[in-house]
């Protein structure tokens, strides 16, 4: 089952962001924990918080997401640069815990600034242990980036170590965004079953949390991050439908086994994990593998963040 929905204003509280996501036929949405481009965050509402918990579980909401602002750098050369990250992090996650638990909490990994991918990516380990806690409900997520300048995270491989080096792996995720693996180098235009073969070798299916599916106004493997309206860039609006619904015609359609989400949709050990495909019923043939793009699709949980730009009727925009 897809959970679609977008990024929301959080200026007007909580559940005015459930109000609006339910108002465009979402049911999820991701909100920044503080002001994006800065520090400061808004103290939190238990009522409202209270409130929108409320509306999600009446109508079965999957877990929203919050996202930590662009500001923060967990492997910035600078100790007090780290420490703010720590912090800030540390404290949007502590706030989701309390009033929105269960939830996801999406961070860009980082730039090394020059120190080098393995000091970064340790800066990164290094932080993330210092902010997990075992008792947490709130799901960490790394996002895939696209690779411009010294950036971390921009190979799979990279998410890949630091997931494994972190001591409270099993609170840890990845949230791909398709505009920056395509930047990267990730050809999901042409071979996506492939792309998700080596996010499956390197990272793990299973720890595939979330997307922001994005299209990209920069050419393939430009490692450059600039956004386009869905179906107006590079990776175009068949390649993105191919991502968010197709099954690939190179497989047999088979039934799949559906991943149990609990009660807030996660598995207990995560957000979905290996489903294997049924054959069908007196079938001769051999069993073999679900498809990648369908367990990527169906078999896990997924909830899209889509950042559309499309102006309803009535001026809102989504």
């Amino acid at each position: 089952m897809l959970h679609i929905g977008c990024h929301l204003s959080s200026s007007k509280g909580y559940r005015h962001m459930g109000e609006e996501a339910l108002s465009i036929k979402a049911d999820t949405f991701q909100f920044f924990t503080r002001n994006p481009r800065g520090s400061k965050a808004k103290k939190a509402n238990p009522k409202d918080a209270e409130a929108l918990r409320g509306l999600m579980e009446e109508h079965a909401f999957a877990p929203v997401l919050g996202h930590a602002p662009y500001t923060l750098n967990a492997c910035a050369l600078d100790e007090g640069l780290r420490a703010f990250a720590r912090d800030a992090m540390r404290e949007d996650v502590m706030t989701l815990d309390t009033y929105l638990p269960h939830m996801l909490y999406n961070f860009h990994p980082g730039s090394h600034v020059g120190q080098g991918i393995d000091a970064g990516m340790e800066l990164i380990v290094e932080l993330l242990d210092a902010i997990l806690r075992p008792e947490q409900t709130t799901r960490v997520l790394l996002e895939t980036m696209s690779g411009k300048g010294t950036e971390v995270g921009s190979r799979f491989e990279e998410l890949g170590h630091i997931l494994r080096s972190v001591s409270l792996g099993d609170k840890m995720g990845v949230c791909l965004d398709t505009c920056h693996v395509y930047s990267a180098g990730y050809d999901i235009v042409n071979d996506l079953d492939g792309v998700l073969e080596q996010f499956d070798r390197h990272v793990g299916l299973g720890k595939l949390s979330a997307i922001h599916l994005n299209d990209s106004l920069m050419p393939f493997a430009s490692r450059k991050d600039r956004h386009a309206r869905i179906g107006e860039g590079t990776i175009g609006l068949e390649a993105i439908a191919r991502i968010s619904w197709k099954r690939p015609m190179s497989f047999p359609a088979m039934p799949m086994k559906s991943a149990y989400c609990g009660p807030h949709g996660l598995n207990d050990d995560g957000c979905g994990g290996p489903h294997a495909a049924l054959p069908r019923s007196g079938s001769s043939r051999k069993k073999r593998p679900a498809p990648l793009t369908s367990r990527f699709r169906e078999a896990l949980y997924i909830s899209f963040t889509v950042r559309f730009r499309t102006v309803h009727s009535s001026g809102r925009i989504i």
